[in-house]
């Protein structure tokens, strides 16, 4: 979960957030190329009075700075959409579902296929973790791929982990599904984060990750 003073991205606890902030330090490191290398030349130009027409109408200047950005892109949009992909698999196996409803302002979880569990989820106002815990929190098997099922029953929500690289919107009368795997034993902390009501803050989300020894 976040802490005070965090500038880095919460640590992984799904094979999918790892890809995603290795997508974002390749981004970021591509990014600060680029601006190293705009701003040399932007300063070359505004403080040099050297002027030279070879420079700025020469047509093999003009193509190669045409053809580097469609390059740069090409090396951005591959694994922008393999982790597109990755993250929208949903025909791999698992071994349980998870039913999720939001609702005004709490959540109700059903687990199928591995024991029966039928919870619901309020904020726990009295515990230590300021707005992110819960009474009852939601049991599952770790290294295990688990399909999520998630709807509403009023208006709009989002079942957000941060950690998991998840977030799917909660729909009323639509049915929304993914698949993930927690890789550690954990507890994982999220949020309501689609704006549904004065209590939408009031939302939190909390997952407790054991062994499957652990849990049977």
């Amino acid at each position: 979960m976040m802490f005070w003073g965090m500038l880095s991205l919460q640590d992984a606890l799904s094979t999918t957030m790892e890809q995603i902030i290795y997508f974002h330090d390749y981004l970021m490191m591509v990014m600060v190329i680029i601006m190293c290398v705009v701003g040399y030349f932007l300063g070359f130009v505004l403080f040099t009075k050297s002027y030279s027409s070879s420079i700025v109408a020469d047509h093999l200047v003009e193509s190669v700075w045409t053809i580097l950005p469609i390059v740069v892109l090409i090396f951005l949009v591959y694994p922008s959409i393999y982790l597109l992909y990755l993250i929208d698999e949903s025909s791999v196996e698992f071994l349980c579902t998870l039913k999720v409803i939001g609702h005004q302002w709490y959540w109700s979880y059903k687990m199928d296929g591995l024991f029966d569990l039928e919870i619901d989820s309020y904020m726990d106002s009295e515990s230590y973790v300021r707005l992110m815990d819960v009474d009852n929190r939601v049991v599952i098997p770790a290294q295990e791929n688990i399909r999520a099922l998630i709807t509403s029953s009023d208006v709009l929500h989002s079942w957000a982990l941060p950690s998991l690289g998840l977030k799917m919107d909660a729909i009323p009368g639509r049915l929304n599904q993914f698949v993930f795997m927690v890789m550690m034993n954990s507890v994982i902390h999220g949020q309501c984060s689609e704006i549904c009501g004065v209590n939408h803050s009031f939302m939190p989300i909390v997952l407790e990750a054991v062994s499957l020894s652990d849990l049977l």
